[in-house]
């Protein structure tokens, strides 16, 4: 059996940490192993409990949750971090993903968006609507502008139009017919052409050169 994915949440309401519990209780593939009530105690808890997945609020006390972000994914960049939010917001959201989120998750979500969402972020296949990846476009784009363009090869630039069209690994090696691991060695040569973290960002730069239609 595989290990469960090991999450710490973080969020200074009680109400909404026990909500998240009774969401994921019911899927055995995760496993909350600990509870924050800010940013203070949620890098404390990391370094402790090196947990796969944090949860993250945003709005806390003490210390929020993008500078715990920030802190966390410098001291410990393998640890995968959720943002959670009651509303899309732009500035917050552009905010996180630059201190080195993988990603966000609306609160207002059914369990099953939470459960599926959640599992695409641990196994980095976070997809992101292409709406949201037009919004931040004009922030990241002047974040970027140090980067030079890299041609990608063909396969690569497919493999990226998919990717922002919001399709796993998996919907995109049965889209294109090869297997799983050549996408993911084809991922990790995009990125590390374009000097990029993640999909998200990914997503984002691509809007901004007129890559994705």
């Amino acid at each position: 059996m595989q290990e469960p994915i090991r999450l710490l949440l973080v969020d200074d309401h009680q109400h909404a940490r026990e909500g998240i519990q009774e969401l994921l209780e019911e899927y055995e593939e995760f496993q909350i192993i600990g509870e924050a009530t800010n940013g203070s105690e949620a890098i404390e808890l990391a370094a402790e409990l090196q947990p796969d997945l944090i949860l993250m609020d945003i709005r806390m006390p003490v210390l929020d949750g993008l500078e715990a972000t920030k802190i966390i994914k410098f001291k410990y960049p393998t640890i995968k971090i959720v943002i959670m939010t009651v509303s899309d917001d732009i500035t917050d959201l552009f905010e996180a993903v630059k201190r080195g989120a993988q990603g966000y998750l609306l609160k207002n979500l059914n369990s099953n968006e939470w459960y599926s969402y959640l599992r695409a972020f641990a196994v980095d296949e976070a997809p992101m609507s292409q709406n949201m990846a037009f919004r931040i476009l004009e922030e990241f784009t002047q974040s970027k502008k140090q980067i030079e363009q890299t041609p990608l090869s063909e396969r690569e630039k497919e493999v990226l139009q998919l990717v922002a069209q919001g399709k796993s690994n998996r919907d995109i090696a049965e889209t294109i017919f090869i297997s799983e691991h050549t996408v993911k060695s084809h991922l990790k040569n995009i990125l590390s052409k374009l000097h990029l973290d993640n999909r998200v960002q990914l997503t984002s730069y691509a809007y901004s050169k007129g890559w994705i239609e």
